[in-house]
């Protein structure tokens, strides 16, 4: 007889990993593991060659981390899209295999929403806008009308990617975000009142919208001009998470929400935590962010969104079990409170 718990799997890019919910939907911390290229971007196939590697290990351990065997498994949720087709397809049919060898059910799940469910279950958000920033995404997001409403987004690249991008163009390997913050921390240290005098950098806001490359672009003109690597850091993240702050700030005035919930891995960065803090605490609004290990794509919030689903009706059937790599956060019904 099957269990309750309810065993998520994030396969959507990089990052391939198994979590767990129990029957009270309370997220148990993921098993995972990222491929991390020497050179270069991520490659789809070499991603997903690291899934299929990775698969009995990574659902082996997170089992004996709970002290559980697979027939205590009740639900199996895994990432239907967005993300790269290549790991969407390895995890899928990872979830298909446990699934028709437990004979327990399969809920396929919508990953950007599960960004936002995990952050309002750790958080104890009501009714939040999101700011989510990742390596293939960068949205605004509202509840209205049993979805979830995409208010602004990048119009070109996410915010992660294009620190990456910068980062790889100078020598720094992937994942290229968390040095770019310490970088600037560096400059930040020798210089307490940096003067942008110099470091001008394009206007990444375009109404409701954001663009990221010209930035980018920018920035690797001022490192080729001879302007310090750790000034030129500083300005990037400066001018890109005010971007995303400012566009923030419209939705809270638009919706008349008193909110803000950061999500995506971009979101562990502690200055962009810092500027939402700020912006809210002049709004009299709130600044909620999870932590880091569910800012990144985990395993878990694949099954709390499962849960979720399960909870109020919803399964996938094995021929709607295919994957959507260009699936929008708008598409995905909200049936929950």
């Amino acid at each position: 007889m099957a269990g309750d718990w309810v065993l998520g799997i994030e396969s959507t890019a990089h990052t391939f990993s198994f979590g767990l919910v129990d029957g009270d939907g309370v997220p148990r911390p993921s098993e995972s593991d990222t491929i991390r290229p020497d050179k270069g971007g991520i490659h789809p196939r070499e991603a997903a060659d690291h899934h299929v590697e990775l698969s009995t290990d990574l659902f082996q351990r997170v089992l004996e981390k709970n002290d559980i065997t697979p027939q205590d498994i009740g639900t199996i949720a895994y990432s239907q899209g967005p993300g790269m087709g290549a790991c969407l397809r390895i995890g899928a049919a990872a979830a298909r295999t446990i699934s028709t060898q437990l004979d327990i059910p399969l809920i396929g799940v919508n990953h950007c929403v599960a960004h936002i469910e995990i952050g309002r279950e750790q958080c104890g958000c009501d009714d939040p806008i999101l700011l989510y920033v990742s390596g293939g995404n960068t949205q605004v997001i509202a509840r209205l009308e049993g979805r979830y409403r995409v208010l602004g987004e990048t119009l070109d690249i996410g915010i992660g990617n294009m620190l990456d991008k910068f980062a790889r163009k100078h020598g720094i390997p992937f994942p290229g975000g968390p040095v770019i913050e310490q970088k600037a921390l560096e400059w930040l240290a020798t210089n307490p009142n940096p003067s942008l005098k110099g470091l001008e950098l394009p206007y990444a806001v375009h109404g409701m919208d954001l663009t990221f490359s010209g930035l980018m672009s920018a920035a690797n003109r001022l490192v080729a001009e001879g302007h310090p690597f750790e000034a030129v850091c500083w300005s990037l993240q400066e001018h890109a998470f005010a971007a995303c702050i400012e566009v923030a700030e419209r939705a809270l005035a638009h919706t008349g929400k008193s909110e803000i919930l950061l999500g995506g891995g971009v979101a562990c960065n502690q200055r962009l935590r810092d500027m939402s803090t700020i912006m809210c605490a002049e709004r009299d609004a709130s600044s909620h962010c999870p932590p880091r290990m569910y800012c990144i794509d985990n395993g878990t919030m694949i099954a709390r969104l499962g849960w979720l689903e399960t909870r109020h009706g919803r399964q996938t059937t094995l021929v709607q079990s295919g994957v959507d790599q260009e699936m929008r956060t708008d598409s995905t019904p909200i049936s929950w409170p």
